[in-house]
């Protein structure tokens, strides 16, 4: 009963409502008209407080870019919101200001944020179908500066809250001061953020030498940027440029006889882009922005605006002599690369890759894409000589990388990530993941001397056969064949043996090798737990190689690579202070310094010769070459107790190589620059040629006797000894016998059977020729190599070089084998 009374009393109430819309009092009428704005009313007052508080429009004039400075206080890098240079009005040619009102805002001195003539001859405009813009100077710069409290969506909210915003901005600044960051935030394309820069981008001048007709074609871009880009749309271009000359004639600031001169005249646009110098650094600059962001974000700060001073690790010093050491070395190689890879040698030579590399240009995909075939596509790419020269200078540009770090910090010294950043940005330091070659080899000897295996435990040098999960067959061999002797763990790293490197990954285990990896400092790449990764067939970063070369020149302690110590405000108050991380034991004191001391012996008669014998460094270092399949990538890695830098040097694209046996290696491509760096560095004093690397003292009274018995048990029993951990490979069948060759083509061999060329000995391990090719005219024969010091009458003698049997390709970072069997588990 009580739910039907409800229902009869809200009937009765609308049918009154209806009664009073059909026939409304005078009194009802005025009050509708009147809520009307009314209501408007209140909706602005609800919308001011959403409105963007103005306070200073031309922040960006005091916005202060972070500085980024080296550990000696040299400039290397500023981080800028955009490529902007802020001019005052006065700075700015009148023709500019003259041509800005006449097209958009010919009463801007007369009204006050809001033109309600022009916004309502706006509105008829476009009730009527043809839509004009009706906004002010002010409610542009309103739009400009605040786009995100604003909003960019065609709504009515919107307008208002541009139109509140306006008002604001007249309330609290000149017509000048308007004027002069309007024109000095306004976008012109390119990145190219006011007048200044749009001047010297289209014009090749500053904004105060600009003309009445560049002026007038500045500011026809404004009207819509890329439809009117006056680089990609000269005849638009053109006639907006006109029609802002007209509207400059029609609004008094261009005698009508002048226009009609000068309208027939052309663009004459002066274009180039404005690229911000890339400093000493680029490389590190970039990868430093990436991480700073973060850190500005969780703390609060903008990079660009509130002038932060970085002090980062790099010593500009070195940072120097490494840009200039790979920019020597690079161009010598280049020079190499383009005989190699000439017209009419290599590029011709090897036309099937050729075409492969056509077949993945954006060229070939648009043109397969826009209906020709893809024989068709290829005939005509392949005939386009300038096309082809340019991809033949892409393909054949050599590339390289460089870093160095403090061992003891952890600090990063210096980062070349290429021959030219301007050229190519990619960063070969921490992007590019290249297989390491024999640069990996350390990690399983000092996994071996953490199971306590000595430096002069030995190896049968004879081939190798090790079955893989999947019943294949891994071979890997040297540059000579085997020679049956024995060889110590020594003499299997000091001149890279393959055979000793793969019988000792065997009984050591992969795993523990990748562990040790990782430890050391190759933490962000996949290392595959297979027997080939002991010869480096997993792709790595050269930032990872150098810092786990670090924990070994630090006493087997891992430190993460270091960019910065502090962060700054402009007034120099410190705002974060960065230590030095700690230290996280990855190898054991003892095993460190057994691998130490055997790569000292790389340096002092292996494949690192040339350290001592062409740059003449006397300092305690060690090191290690690397070279991978068909010489695609070549690496060199040295220690010094207060520096580690490495090296490495090959294409983008690793199917390119230097097509030489010789130069391709790591000994002759990388090895150089890393010389050329520590000579000089050692030469300005910047780290000290008297310091050797720290060794403990635990040895007790007993020491020496328990290390001779140690050695007459090694004497009597070691040769005979088996593996518990792994079962020793067995030998692979015998080849059979070669055929006759020419000895008088090969050098005689000495007792370590080493070939130097200059001190540079050749790593038995690495894919090398006895001697460079004679074969091939393009590449530049090498200088006469002296014999490289003999190892002492003690030890195992190295294996003399021999023809090379005709095997099959391997994989990167191993010598050739058989086709029974790939080369690995992959």
């Amino acid at each position: 009963m009580r739910l039907d009374s409800i229902k009869t009393f809200i009937a009765s109430r609308l049918s009154l409502i209806r009664q009073h819309l059909r026939r409304p009092t005078r009194r009802e009428v005025v009050l509708a008209v009147a809520a009307i704005p009314a209501l408007v009313l209140l909706y602005i007052l609800l919308l001011i407080p959403f409105t963007p508080g103005i306070s200073d429009i031309r922040k960006a004039k005091s916005e202060q870019p972070a500085q980024v400075l080296s550990a000696d206080g040299k400039e290397i890098a500023v981080y800028r919101w955009a490529n902007r240079d802020w001019v005052k009005l006065s700075e700015i040619s009148p023709n500019v200001v003259d041509a800005l009102i006449a097209t958009e805002d010919h009463r801007f001195y007369q009204h006050h944020g809001l033109d309600w003539r022009r916004t309502a001859s706006a509105a008829l405009h476009t009730f009527s179908g043809d839509r004009q813009g009706g906004s002010t100077l002010t409610q542009q710069l309103a739009r400009n500066r605040y786009p995100d409290e604003i909003g960019r969506a065609p709504t009515l909210t919107r307008k208002l809250k541009e139109a509140i915003t306006a008002l604001k901005i007249e309330a609290l600044y000149s017509k000048d001061e308007i004027l002069e960051t309007y024109l000095n935030t306004v976008p012109f394309l390119y990145n190219a953020f006011g007048i200044e820069m749009a001047a010297r981008t289209y014009f090749d001048k500053s904004a105060d030498k600009l003309d009445v007709l560049e002026a007038a074609t500045l500011i026809g871009m404004l009207k819509g940027n890329s439809y009117y880009n006056p680089v990609l749309n000269p005849e638009r271009a053109l006639d907006r440029r006109n029609t802002v000359l007209a509207q400059m004639v029609k609004r008094g600031k261009l005698d009508p006889a002048r226009f009609e001169t000068l309208k027939k005249r052309p663009l004459r646009i002066d274009f180039e882009r404005q690229i911000e110098a890339p400093g000493p650094a680029p490389h590190f600059a970039q990868q430093l922005r990436k991480w700073l962001i973060t850190w500005a974000d969780r703390n609060d700060y903008n990079l660009y605006t509130d002038g932060l001073v970085i002090h980062t690790t790099i010593d500009s010093r070195l940072q120097t002599m490494a840009t200039q050491a790979l920019t020597r070395q690079g161009n010598q190689l280049q020079s190499i690369a383009n005989a190699a890879w000439a017209p009419r040698a290599g590029w011709s030579e090897s036309r099937g890759l050729v075409q492969a590399f056509v077949r993945e240009t954006p060229e070939f995909r648009a043109a397969v894409a826009g209906g020709q075939s893809e024989e068709d596509a290829l005939k005509r790419l392949m005939a386009d000589r300038p096309f082809m020269q340019a991809l033949r200078e892409q393909k054949t540009r050599v590339q390289a990388g460089f870093m160095a770090m403090d061992p003891t910090t952890g600090e990063i010294k210096a980062w070349v990530g290429s021959r030219d950043f301007t050229v190519d940005a990619f960063d070969h330091v921490a992007q590019a993941r290249r297989q390491p070659g024999s640069t990996f080899k350390p990690f399983v000897y000092g996994a071996a001397f953490a199971r306590g295996q000595s430096p002069d435990e030995t190896f049968i040098d004879q081939p190798v056969e090790i079955k893989l999960a999947g019943g294949e067959i891994w071979r890997p061999t040297d540059e000579s064949p085997p020679t049956g002797r024995a060889l110590s763990l020594r003499d299997g790293l000091v001149y890279s043996k393959n055979t000793i490197t793969a019988q000792l990954v065997q009984t050591i285990g992969a795993d523990r090798v990748a562990q040790l990896a990782r430890a050391m400092g190759v933490r962000d790449s996949k290392l595959e737990a297979v027997p080939s990764l002991a010869l480096g067939t997993s792709p790595v970063t050269l930032k990872e190689m150098v810092s786990a070369y670090g924990t070994i020149a630090n006493g087997g302690q891992y430190l993460a690579p270091t960019m910065v110590t502090r962060i700054e405000d402009q007034q120099g108050n410190v705002l974060a202070q960065f230590r030095d991380p700690s230290p996280q034991r990855a190898l054991s004191t003892s095993a460190n310094e057994t691998l130490v001391d055997v790569m000292r012996d790389v340096i002092d008669r292996g494949t690192g010769t040339a350290i001592r014998t062409r740059f003449g460094i006397r300092a305690d270092v060690a090191g290690k070459t690397g070279t991978t399949q068909d010489n695609a990538d070549g690496w060199f890695i040295l220690m010094h107790p207060q520096l580690v830098a490495g090296a490495w040097v090959g294409f983008n694209d690793s199917r390119v190589t230097l097509r030489s046996d010789y130069w391709g290696q790591g000994a002759h491509s990388a090895l150089p620059i890393v010389g050329d760096f520590y000579q000089r560095a050692l030469r300005a004093r910047i780290i000290d040629p008297r310091v050797r690397f720290a060794e403990s003292n635990e040895k007790t009274w007993y020491s020496a006797i328990t290390d001779q018995i140690k050695g007459w048990y090694q004497k009597l029993f070691g040769a005979g000894k088996k593996e518990d951990a792994a079962p020793v490979p067995r030998p692979a069948p015998r080849r059979p016998a070669l055929p006759e060759t020419d000895n008088d083509a090969l050098p005689p061999a000495s007792a370590s059977a080493a070939i130097a060329d200059g001190g540079m000995a050749l790593d038995p391990g690495e894919v090398v020729e006895a001697t460079p090719p004679s074969s091939s005219a393009s590449a530049p024969a090498a200088p006469a190599a002296p014999t490289a010091p003999a190892i002492p009458a003690s030890a195992p003698s190295v294996p003399v070089v021999s023809p090379v049997p005709p095997v099959a390709p391997s994989v990167a970072g191993e010598p050739a084998q058989s086709d029974a069997a790939p080369a690995t588990a992959h």
